[in-house]
Order: structure tokens, then C-alpha cells, then sequence
């Protein structure tokens, strides 16, 4: 009797350029091994996201306004420079080798920050930032260079792994097969929970030896944890299935329909949309290109797709010109990613709100009684441990409960489609900002009943607990869960083939020009509000005293229009029609 032929995965192939096996590769075993990586990468860098600023203001001595750009201003570049490391990937470089590169770069620009920190001349002297009578001197020179280079190693790295590690995870499961369809929306899922378990870690351990055992050895235990997330994420190589590098641009094809549509603008669309121009079937089929159908929207591109004369052979002269024709299915990615600006546009005001999270609401903790006993403090950094704790519970419960009952009435594969779960998140992102709004007028209204508005941080703790802010932590922690994940499962699956990794980036995109947009705004906020007793909303270095709880109020009233005009876009947004019939269920939006 014959041995059967092992079953292949298409476009896929193994460590050594051979096609991968379906029950050798990929899967959920190998599907582990980069969660277990991503949870290491999270414990080595969450700590930054939320104790960086005040790293830069109480040792690097800068003001809480421009430390706390200073972070939006490193998180920001980290994830625009994802949508540059996503290209390479899925052109170039393929997306095992950019994890792996860039997870090295996480590792050098950690190691870089532990040799700063621990050296005394690579820094400026020990100095009170708090005590209006001090002199600081802040970092700069040779000093600023290296902390910069070393951030900037981090921003560099971080991009690399945000781009490629969620597609290649992606990749190990196959989206024609009904059970690894199901696998892979659980293995996002399984995303937020890896980055959950490593901040955990990261928002206590780390936070508390950051601040209670000093800096350096804190960084030194994140670079060590990431040197275990580059050994965890390389020993499954063997087991990987590795997209094959497309070896030509997908956005590149994507920017010849926007050409080609404008050069086509003076022709006339045809009635007919089998007019337009497309390859032969068959012979598409023999090459294993993707084809989409002809939608009726986004007209004004399908110029792009103008054959000159009715007589030609499917255009073959103009072909060669794809500057001047393109393929229907060409044209039809193009209106996809066109149709998903919307819907990431709006996700960006989310991103502002979160880095309020990630610096303002850390020195409001630093201000306020931060005891759990009479021996042990939390570090007010660790505040994100709430919602962190509650996430862990609650994805799996969402994942093996909620969505198995909802599948059974909507159908869709995830339970609920993508764009309701983002604006469930973006909602209660609002009410975050709102709750943060009225807790600060409660911790200052504290700090006036006592005569502390001008009291020194931490070593004159306001007697209001810390852990009021948990509210605002814990709303915008389930936020979180609904919107990036969201998000992550969105983009991937509405977009081409040729830009799986490119499509990841719209969610780190998105969070970057959130980060951008947060430096920008307290900028022009301090400028607009200059005027006032404090000299700006959020100016100087006591929180006491600005206006913090109005800042919040403007971001939350700006989160609900921003609600408003999602409704109405994710309602008028077209699903990419899928050939697989597993996926095309998530159309019942």
C-alpha cells in the first residue's frame, strides 16, 4: 500500500525553503513558543512604557511636561517605524528573521540603559527634582546621546517585533482550515493574554526594583528577560511555518492603482465591470495569484483598470506598463486598505488617552499615599497591575465562553465581528478619561483640605490612597482588550494577501500617531492655557497646582465625538469579500 503524500500549506515553507508539512509545522505547538517569546518581550519593556517618565524626571532631571513627551515621543516612534519594518519583512527579510534582528535590538538598547544607569559619570548627579530650592542639572551632552541611543535601539526594536511577531504567529495557522481559523482568532487573543502574564512581572517586579533597588539592576532584570525572549523565540525554527518572501512590494502595487487612476482620468468607466482588465483565469491559477471580485465602490479607482482599446488581449501591452494598467484584483486591495483608513483614524484618539495613563496618572501616584501595609508601598507605576490581573481572568472566560455562545447565535467565527468589539473598547476609553477626570478633582480637592497643594512627592504622600486611580486604570484595561485586539484581528483579515504584516502596522501605526498627537496636544493645551495661576493646565513640576482634571475632561469629551464618527463609518464600512467561506461569515456585521 502507497504512503499517503503529506499535506502542504500553501506559501508556506520550513527553516530550510522546504513546503511546510501541516502536522509538522505551524499549529499551536509552535504557536506557544512566540507567545512565550511576546510574553518575555512585555516583561522586559512594559515597565519602560509606564515608569520611563519618571526615570527621565527624577534621574535624568527634565520637567514632568517634557518627560512625559519625551515617552510619547519613544512610543510614538516605535510604532511608526513598525509600518518600515513590516515592509522588510514581507519584501525582503521575511518575518522570522525581522523578529529576530529587532528582538536583538530590544536586547543592545536595554543593555545600554543598565550600563548608563549604573555608572555615576554616565548621568547627572543625585539631585531632589521636587525641592523648589534645588539646582538640577539636567542630562545632557554625551550623557543625552547615549540614553537617546539606547531608547531609540529599544523604539527600533520594538517596531520590528510589533510588525512581524503577530502576522508570523499568524502564519502557523491556516485560514482555509475551519479548526486553525478558529486557533488563530484564539491565538490573538492569546496575544493580550502573553503581554498580560509578562506585565504582571514587569509592573511589580521590575516596577519595584526600579524603584527600591535602583535603576540599574531594574533594566539589568528586563535584559535579561529579553535575552530569554530571543532564546524562546529561536528554538522554534524547526517547527515554524515561514511565509515565503514575496520579493516585490505590496504597497508599491498598492501606489501604481492610485497612479494609474489618475493617469486613467479622463476615460470612461464601462458599464460592464468584466471589461476592466484582469488576467487569464487559468493562467492565474497556474501561477497561484490571489483574485479578488469587482466591488461597486470606490469607483474612481477601477480608471486604474482601463484597458485603452476594447480589442487588446486583456491589455497585454498595456500590462507591462503597471503604472498605466492594473489587475481588477489589484485595484480591489487598493479599495480594501482605502476602506480601512476610516475605521484606523478613529482608533487614534484611544492611543491619546492611554499615554495620559502612561505619564500624568504616574505622577499623580507618586503624589498620593501609595501604602498597601505599614511595610510595603506599591510603586505607583504598578497601578496598571489591576486591570492587567483582571485581563488575565477574563480572556480566557471571553475566549472559551463568550465566544463559543455568541458564534452559535451571530455565526461569526469571533463571536462578535471586529469593528463591534473596537467600539465597545473606544466607548469605555470615554468613560476612562471621565473617571480620571473625577478622581483628580477628589485627589486635589484632598490636597487642599489639607494645605499640601505645594507638599513634596513621596516624601509628603497626600493621605488619599493610590489606589483610587485603579478606576480609571481597571475601565481603560478592558478597553484595551476589546480595542487592539480587536483591531489586530481586523486589519489582518481584511488585508491582502502581499500585506499581512503591513496590516498589523495600522494598529501600531495608529497607537504612534496617538503617542504623536499626546505630545502635540499638552503642548498647545500649555500654550493656550498660559495664562492661568499655574502657568498652563499641566506646566511645571507640581501637579497640585495645574489643571490636570480639566485636561481629562477634554480628552473624554473628544474620545465621545470620536465614538460618534466611528458609528458612522464602521455602519457604511464594506467587508473584503473572502474566497474562504469560514471567514466570509464575519461579514454579518
Amino acid at each position: 500500500m502507497a504512503m499517503e503524500k503529506p499535506e502542504t500549506v500553501e506559501g508556506k515553507v520550513d527553516w530550510k525553503g522546504r513546503a511546510a508539512v501541516k502536522y509538522k509545522h505551524g499549529g499551536t505547538r509552535s504557536a506557544v513558543l512566540i507567545l512565550g517569546a511576546f510574553c518575555f518581550e512585555g516583561m522586559a519593556t512594559l515597565a519602560l512604557a509606564v515608569n520611563l517618565v519618571t526615570y527621565f524626571n527624577g534621574v535624568m532631571h527634565m520637567e514632568i511636561a517634557d518627560a512625559a513627551n519625551q515617552l510619547t515621543n519613544y512610543m510614538g516612534t516605535g510604532y511608526i517605524l513598525s509600518i518600515l519594518a513590516a515592509a522588510l519583512a514581507d519584501t525582503y527579510i521575511g518575518r522570522f528573521k525581522t523578529v529576530l534582528v529587532s528582538a536583538c535590538l530590544e536586547l543592545a538598547g536595554l543593555a545600554l540603559l543598565t550600563i548608563q544607569a549604573r555608572y555615576p559619570g554616565l548621568k547627572p548627579p543625585t539631585c531632589n527634582i521636587f525641592d523648589p530650592t534645588s539646582r538640577c542639572e539636567k542630562v545632557d551632552g554625551g550623557n543625552a546621546a547615549i540614553l537617546f541611543v539606547a531608547l531609540y535601539f529599544l523604539a527600533a526594536g520594538a517596531a520590528g517585533v510589533k510588525a512581524a511577531l503577530p502576522s508570523h504567529g499568524a502564519d502557523q495557522f491556516d485560514e482555509k482550515d475551519p479548526k486553525e481559523a478558529r486557533q488563530m482568532s484564539s491565538f490573538f487573543n492569546g496575544l493580550l493574554l502573553a503581554i498580560c502574564i509578562g506585565g504582571v512581572v514587569s509592573l511589580t517586579l521590575i516596577v519595584w526594583i526600579q524603584d527600591n533597588r535602583g535603576w540599574d539592576w531594574g533594566f539589568g532584570i528586563s535584559t535579561i528577560a529579553m535575552f530569554l525572549a530571543v532564546i524562546i523565540f529561536s528554538a522554534g525554527l524547526p517547527m515554524y511555518r515561514i511565509q515565503v518572501i514575496q520579493g516585490t512590494s505590496a504597497i508599491t502595487e498598492i501606489i501604481q492603482v492610485y497612479v494609474a487612476a489618475i493617469r486613467n482620468r479622463n476615460l470612461h468607466l464601462p458599464e460592464d465591470p468584466t471589461e476592466l482588465y484582469e488576467m487569464d483565469m487559468d493562467k492565474e491559477a497556474a501561477l497561484e495569484v490571489e483574485f479578488l471580485p469587482h466591488r461597486d465602490v470606490f469607483r474612481f479607482l477601477d480608471k486604474a483598470a482601463i484597458r485603452p482599446t476594447s480589442t487588446g488581449q486583456h491589455g497585454s501591452q498595456e500590462a507591462a506598463n503597471p503604472w498605466k494598467l492594473c489587475r481588477v484584483t489589484q485595484v480591489e486591495n487598493a479599495k480594501v486598505i482605502l476602506g480601512m483608513v476610516p475605521i484606523f483614524g478613529c482608533t487614534i484618539i484611544m492611543t491619546l488617552c492611554l499615554a495620559q495613563l502612561q505619564t500624568f496618572s504616574i505622577q499623580q501616584g507618586v503624589t498620593m499615599d501609595t501604602s498597601v501595609t505599614k511595610s510595603f508601598h506599591i510603586p505607583p507605576a504598578s497601578l496598571p497591575i489591576i486591570p492587567i490581573l483582571f485581563m488575565i481572568i477574563i480572556i480566557p472566560i471571553y475566549d472559551r465562553i463568550f465566544v463559543p455562545f455568541a458564534r452559535k447565535i451571530t455565526g461569526i467565527p469571533t463571536g462578535i465581528s471586529h469593528l463591534q468589539r473596537v467600539g465597545v473598547g473606544l466607548i469605555l476609553s470615554a468613560i476612562s478619561m471621565a473617571v480620571a477626570a473625577i478622581l483628580e478633582v477628589k485627589r486635589k480637592g484632598v490636597a487642599r483640605d489639607n494645605n499640601m497643594l505645594d507638599a513634596i512627592p513621596v516624601i509628603q504622600p497626600l493621605p488619599i490612597s493610590t489606589f483610587w486611580l485603579s478606576f480609571q486604570y481597571f475601565i481603560f484595561g478592558i478597553a484595551d482588550m476589546f480595542t487592539y485586539v480587536g483591531l489586530l484581528e481586523f486589519f489582518y483579515s481584511q488585508a491582502p494577501k502581499g500585506l499581512k504584516s503591513i496590516s498589523t502596522c495600522f494598529l501600531w501605526c495608529s497607537m504612534a500617531l496617538g503617542y504623536y498627537f499626546s505630545t502635540i496636544i499638552v503642548q498647545i493645551v500649555n500654550r493656550a492655557t498660559k495664562d492661568t495661576r499655574s502657568g498652563g493646565w499641566i506646566a511645571g513640576n507640581n501637579i497640585n497646582r495645574n489643571h490636570l482634571n480639566l485636561f481629562y475632561w477634554l480628552l473624554s469629551i473628544m474620545s465621545l465625538i470620536n465614538f460618534c464618527i466611528y458609528l458612522f463609518v464602521a455602519k457604511r464600512y464594506k467587508y473584503r469579500p473572502e474566497i474562504n467561506p469560514v471567514v466570509s461569515n464575519d461579514n454579518k456585521e
